[in-house]
């Protein structure tokens, strides 16, 4: 079981208590007083005054009975999932900004609260599937109403999307900002100034130039068989830009990153499809082209929980619903996790004990100090 450091069941806690009342009502010496037949015995003329006496004793064990339960019936739903033993565990999400939230709230629960977490690995949709029948209890980072599997279990009402643990996580079409600003210290000029929107592009196509078809510029798309490849494909029709750039499909994310990273570190040109948060994000200055208006590419993301955990860990949900990681930070974390190559494990715990302001306010105090005790 994971009780807290400190603290009794509360079933002891009553009993002990009750065992003092007893004490402090009956006086020294006199421990006999407390058994029925005692009071048979008593002659006559104090006979009333034993009965008082016992209906008093009768009273005050009623109510320290009742007091007992209470405490007990609100030490059970403060201590809820993790005092009765269960586990929480955890969708093993395989991108970066997942792997670091999921081992920062293991961390949190475990040393925090006492709670025996665990990890399960799979794709989203399998772990979706696992959160909507509760083999697993929460998702950390769900980019709600992206997946079918989820919209369908939410509509159902088996998952519950709380907080809002990322804020600001967004997707589009990027460029450097050298590309528009130019770079006084790497001594770069800016090639597309008035560079803005995706809509510009149609001028810019010669700063962008696809060395394999000189008379295009290239727009680096997802790979193909990602929902935003075929998104970006759209794109390229519905802004006349198809005649214009070389719709290019790298074969991995990682050739994705590969791509940018070499162009950024040569001060060359590239237009690109990414998203916020991400490692790449950390180690690059990219701006964001603006859409048509009315187009929203911000992502809305919630830690995803079973319904059944949402249901019988109100004091664990409660937390979840004050997690947050300002983007910023994060993406510098994810940056330093892949520059320097540090296991989301390790990173979590440096990140916990550099930056407490961050996630103190998500627990209770007690829950932070045995934290940082931790560190």
């Amino acid at each position: 079981m994971c009780q807290r450091a400190g603290l009794e069941p509360a079933d002891d806690r009553t009993l002990r208590g009750l065992r003092l009342s007893n004490r402090q009502t009956r006086g020294n010496g006199h421990e006999h007083a407390h058994r029925p037949d005692a009071y048979l015995k008593l002659p006559s003329s104090i006979s009333g005054l034993g009965a008082s006496i016992m209906n008093m004793k009768k009273a005050l064990l009623t109510t320290l009975v009742s007091a007992g339960l209470l405490a007990s019936a609100g030490a059970s739903q403060a201590a809820g999932w993790c005092e009765s033993g269960k586990p929480v565990k955890f969708a093993g999400l395989n991108w970066e900004s997942a792997m670091l939230l999921t081992d920062i709230l293991q961390v949190v629960l475990d040393k925090g609260y006492g709670c025996t977490v665990d990890a399960l690995p799979g794709n989203s949709i399998a772990m979706e599937n696992a959160l909507s029948t509760n083999d697993i209890q929460i998702f950390a980072e769900e980019w709600v109403g992206r997946s079918e599997v989820w919209n369908k279990a939410a509509a159902a009402g088996k998952v519950v999307g709380v907080g809002a643990p990322i804020v600001g996580a967004v997707e589009g079409w990027y460029v450097p900002r050298y590309v528009i600003e130019g770079d006084a210290k790497r001594k770069l000029e800016a090639k597309a100034p008035n560079l803005k929107s995706i809509s510009d592009l149609a001028q810019y196509s010669a700063v962008f130039k696809d060395q394999e078809e000189p008379g295009k510029g290239r727009f680096y798309n997802c790979p193909a068989g990602w929902t935003c490849e075929l998104e970006n494909s759209e794109m390229l029709k519905s802004y006349g830009l198809e005649s214009k750039y070389t719709n290019f499909r790298p074969g991995t994310g990682p050739a994705l990153d590969a791509a940018i990273l070499s162009s950024y570190k040569r001060g060359e040109p590239i237009l690109t499809y990414y998203w916020s948060p991400t490692p790449l994000m950390g180690q690059v200055d990219l701006v964001r082209l603006e859409e048509k208006a009315g187009v929203n590419k911000t992502i809305d993301i919630k830690v995803g929980v079973s319904k059944v955990f949402h249901d019988e860990a109100p004091e664990l949900f409660a937390i979840l619903e004050k997690v947050n990681l300002p983007i910023d930070l994060l993406n510098q974390n994810l940056g330093r996790m892949a520059k320097e190559r540090i296991e989301s494990p390790k990173l979590a715990k440096i990140f916990l004990k550099e930056h407490p302001e961050v996630w103190h306010k998500w627990v209770s105090e007690d829950a932070a100090k045995k934290v940082d005790a931790s560190l």
